[in-house]
C-alpha cells in the first residue's frame, strides 16, 4: 500500500506539471510565383496541392480610410453590393450557380483594403473564376440591393450600439483617432448610411477599383501558368481608375481621456483601454506581437488572468494590436458588472504598467511564445488562411517571404525588447473608455480617475470627433 501511494503521488505530480513546449520547426512553405500583367494588375501565385481547394483573393488597396467625413460605411457598402447581381446576373443567380459549383463567393471591406474572395475545388476554377471577375468589373449597384442591404446594416448597427463591449469599440476609435480616417467605425452609424446615395458608391466603385490599385492572389491547388492564363483572359482587358488615394495620417489626436458613456439600465459595462498600436511594417513587430501575447494574447496571459482568473470579474479579457498600413489601434478590453467597472479599468492599467517595470520571466515567456507560433502554423494548413497571409504582405509593402522569418522572429524577442517596448506603446497615456449604467460605478471611478468625461447616450454622435452631438449644452450625465 506504500508503494502504491508513492505511485500515486508522483504520477499525480507528473500530472500537474505539463511537459515544456516542443522546440519549434520552421515550416517549409511554399515559394510564391507573380507576375504583373499589362494593366498594372499584380498576380500573386502560392502553389500547395496537399488539398485540392484554391482560394483566389482579388484585394483593393483601398478601403475604409477612405471614406468620405460624412460617409462613414461607404467602402464597405461598396464590397459587400458587388455580388448582389451585375450587368448580366441577379443576385440569386450569382448565388445559385456559383453554389452549384461548390463554391463560396463572398465580399467585403477593412480598414485599408476590400476584398472579393472565391474558394472553390480546383477542378471548378476556371468555371467559378469567371463569377469573381464579373463582380468585380460588372457591378450593377441596383437601388433595391442598396436599399435592402442600408436596412439590413442599419438594423444591425442598432443592435450593436444597444450593446456595451459594441458600443465601447465605436467610441474607442472615435476618443483615439478623432476626426482622422481610421477614427470613424468602418460599417458607418445609422446617420451616415442614410446619407450614402447610389450615386456615391458607383463612383467609389469607378475611382478606386482599378487594375493598378489591385492585387490578385491564387493559393493552393493551382499551378502558377494556370492561375496567370486565367488572370489574364479574365482582367487583362480590366482598365479604369482615376488617381488612387495615398495613405492618409491616422495619427492618434487624443491621450490619458477618461471617457464614460452613459447608458442607464445596461445590464453589464464595457471596459476598454486604448492607444496608439504599430504599423505592420514596424520593425518592432515580433517584440510588439509576442508582447501583447503576454499581456493579453490569450486564456492564460495576464489580463485575463488577472480579471477573470484570479477574482472572477468578467467571463473574458484579453488585447491585440489591430496591425494596418498605417498606425492602428492598441485595444485592451473586458465586460464586467456596472459596480466592478472601475476595478477592472485600474487592474487593466495596473498591467500595462507592469508590463514597463518587470522583466518578464523565461518560465512565462516560453509559451506564450509556443501559442504564437502554433496559432501561425495552422493558419497556413489552408487555403484560406494562406491566401490572407500573402495578401496582407502584399498591401503593406513587405516581401512575400517574411512568411519565412515569423518563427525566427518570435523566438529572437528577449525580455529586455518587451520591457523597452512596453515603455514606449503601453504608457500610462492611455485612453479608458466605459459603457454602461453609469450611476452604479461613477463616483468611484473618479476616486480612481481624475478628469473623467460622461457623455449621456442620448447625446452621443459617432459621427462626430468629439462624440457629442452638435448645438447640444453639455450636461455633465449623471453627477
Amino acid at each position: 500500500m506504500k508503494l502504491l501511494a508513492i505511485a500515486l503521488a508522483l504520477l499525480a505530480q507528473v500530472e500537474a506539471a505539463p511537459p515544456p513546449p516542443s522546440a519549434p520547426r520552421e515550416p517549409v512553405l511554399p515559394k510564391p510565383v507573380e507576375r504583373t500583367l499589362k494593366n498594372g494588375l499584380r498576380v500573386i501565385v502560392v502553389q500547395k496541392t496537399t488539398v485540392p481547394i484554391v482560394e483566389a483573393r482579388l484585394m483593393i488597396k483601398t478601403g475604409g480610410e477612405a471614406d468620405p467625413s460624412q460617409l462613414g460605411g461607404l467602402a464597405d457598402m461598396t464590397a459587400s453590393l458587388l455580388t448582389k447581381g451585375t450587368k448580366t446576373r441577379s443576385a440569386e443567380e450569382i448565388a445559385r450557380e456559383v453554389e452549384a459549383l461548390g463554391a463560396t463567393l463572398s465580399s467585403g471591406s477593412g480598414w485599408d483594403s476590400s476584398t472579393i474572395s472565391l474558394n472553390v475545388m480546383s477542378s471548378n476554377l476556371p468555371a467559378a473564376f469567371g463569377y469573381l471577375a464579373d463582380v468585380v468589373r460588372n457591378p450593377s449597384f441596383k437601388k433595391d440591393e442598396i436599399d435592402r442591404l442600408r436596412a439590413q446594416n442599419m438594423d444591425a448597427l442598432q443592435v450593436a450600439m444597444a450593446d456595451p463591449g459594441e458600443l465601447a469599440g465605436m467610441a474607442a476609435a472615435r476618443v483615439l483617432f478623432g476626426p482622422a480616417p481610421y477614427g470613424h467605425n468602418l460599417g458607418g452609424t445609422p446617420a451616415s448610411l442614410k446619407r450614402i446615395k447610389r450615386t456615391d458608391i458607383v463612383e467609389f466603385h469607378q475611382r478606386y477599383y482599378a487594375p493598378r490599385n489591385a492585387i490578385l492572389v491564387f493559393g493552393g491547388d493551382v499551378a502558377p501558368e494556370k492561375a496567370f492564363a486565367l488572370a489574364e483572359q479574365k482582367f487583362g482587358t480590366w482598365s479604369g481608375g482615376q488617381t488612387i488615394l495615398s495613405v492618409r495620417q491616422t495619427t492618434a489626436t487624443h491621450a490619458g481621456r477618461v471617457v464614460v458613456i452613459d447608458l442607464p439600465d445596461a445590464g453589464q459595462a464595457a471596459v476598454t483601454v486604448t492607444r496608439p498600436g504599430i504599423k505592420r511594417v514596424d520593425p518592432n513587430y515580433s517584440v510588439a506581437i509576442v508582447s501583447n501575447s503576454v499581456l493579453g494574447g490569450g486564456y492564460s496571459a495576464r489580463l485575463n488572468e488577472e480579471v477573470r482568473i484570479k477574482r472572477g470579474l468578467s467571463y473574458g479579457a484579453g488585447s491585440a494590436f489591430d496591425l494596418r498600413r498605417d498606425i492602428g489601434p492598441f485595444v485592451a478590453s473586458a465586460q464586467t458588472k456596472n459596480e466592478s467597472a472601475p476595478e477592472v479599468a485600474t487592474l487593466m492599467m495596473a498591467e500595462l504598467k507592469k508590463m514597463t517595470d518587470e522583466p518578464v520571466a523565461d518560465v512565462e515567456l516560453g509559451p506564450r511564445k509556443a501559442n504564437l507560433i502554433g496559432n501561425f502554423g495552422r493558419s497556413l494548413e489552408t487555403s484560406e488562411g494562406l491566401v490572407g497571409r500573402v495578401s496582407f504582405l502584399a498591401l503593406v509593402g513587405l516581401p512575400l517571404d517574411e512568411m519565412n522569418r515569423y518563427i525566427s522572429g518570435v523566438q529572437a524577442v528577449t525580455p529586455a525588447q518587451i520591457q523597452q517596448f512596453s515603455a514606449s506603446h503601453l504608457g500610462a497615456d492611455s485612453n479608458v473608455i466605459i459603457v454602461g449604467d453609469a450611476k452604479k460605478f461613477l463616483e468611484p471611478l473618479r476616486q480612481q480617475f481624475k478628469d473623467v468625461e460622461v457623455i449621456p447616450v442620448s447625446e452621443l454622435d459617432l459621427d462626430s470627433p468629439t462624440l457629442r452631438r452638435a448645438n447640444r449644452r453639455h450636461t455633465g450625465g449623471v453627477q
